[in-house]
């Protein structure tokens, strides 16, 4: 898993970048990264399955529920769930972390090849904001 931090924007040569427009600045490179790993990742899915994603996305619990019930019923003792839980640090009840847990399992079933996705869309993004890097940083004129 990537962390948008400090450390990727050392990565990408941005470390410079003034402390106060860090946070903004790693926000915009996340809305940017989740919309284009979304639009990659909608290409070929019927709109049940956009449907059906969205409502999990969108934390509907019956939804979420149903889905956990059909596809992974135990899903309480996975490992994921498990993980997932621990580093939240939210109740196992919780709904947050059920439709967390389920968005990550629905893209598993539906499009088993999502962290791949990810990872290439963001290392697009990093060679376009290093290729952008002067003119970000201000030492060259747009």
């Amino acid at each position: 898993m990537f962390q948008l931090d400090d450390k990727f924007l050392e990565e990408i040569g941005l470390h410079e970048l003034p402390e106060e427009q860090k946070k903004p600045f790693l926000q915009h490179i996340y809305d940017e990264l989740e919309l284009r790993v979304g639009t990659k990742l909608s290409d070929g899915m019927s709109d049940a399955q956009l449907e059906e994603f969205e409502s999990i996305i969108d934390r509907k619990d019956d939804i979420v529920t149903s889905w956990l019930e059909k596809y992974v019923p135990d899903y309480r003792n996975d490992k994921g769930f498990t993980q997932l839980q621990t580093a939240t640090g939210l109740a196992i009840e919780d709904p947050g972390l059920r439709a967390e847990y389920a968005a990550t399992k629905w893209l598993e079933v539906n499009r088993p090849d999502y962290r791949q996705v990810v990872s290439q869309v963001l290392e697009e993004l990093k060679q376009e904001v290093i290729s952008s890097r002067d003119v970000i940083l201000g030492n060259q004129p747009v």
